[in-house]
């Protein structure tokens, strides 16, 4: 059996680029904390591309952390869809565990949902998107198991540009 690790290994990114682009995880980066972990902004140059990215560092001292953390690269790397957040790569040295995904968030479907500014047809585009990212994840044919997603709310929506 072929460790995670191992599988992944085309998605490692050094240590140092991680932090690099987090400005070692400043907490001015912080855009989010989980039950495991921390979330920080940062722009990582890659393959000549800088992109933005959130870095999910995750805390080490629960054993359930080295769990979810080899479970979400693999959930990341194998669900492609125009409605979830793509996997950049990974790090997993010096005791650091830490996912890297595309960042193009402007805030989360919290923050907007009680704004005037939202008019019907943009809360309806809204709507069927999260349905859609729902249903792939859950009902996709092709597959014969269902991913679920423990901690679905207004929050955990992130929303880019359009």
């Amino acid at each position: 059996m072929v460790s995670t690790t191992t599988k992944f290994a085309h998605l490692q990114i050094p240590l140092e680029d991680v932090v690099t682009a987090t400005d070692n995880f400043h907490h001015d980066n912080i855009i989010g904390h989980g039950g495991f972990s921390t979330t920080y902004k940062g722009r990582l140059l890659q393959s000549g591309r800088l992109m933005k990215i959130a870095a999910r560092k995750f805390n080490c001292k629960h054993v359930e952390a080295d769990i979810e953390f080899f479970r979400e690269i693999s959930v990341l790397f194998h669900h492609k869809h125009t409605n979830l957040i793509s996997i950049i790569g990974f790090c997993d040295e010096e005791d650091e565990k830490i996912i890297v995904t595309m960042y193009e968030a402007r805030g989360s479907l919290g923050q907007y949902l009680n704004s005037p500014n939202l008019t019907w047809t943009q809360r309806l585009k809204l709507s069927v998107g999260v349905a859609r990212a729902l249903s792939y994840l859950h009902y996709d044919e092709g597959r014969d198991y269902a991913v679920i997603h423990c901690n679905i709310n207004s929050d955990a929506i992130l929303l880019d540009e359009s």
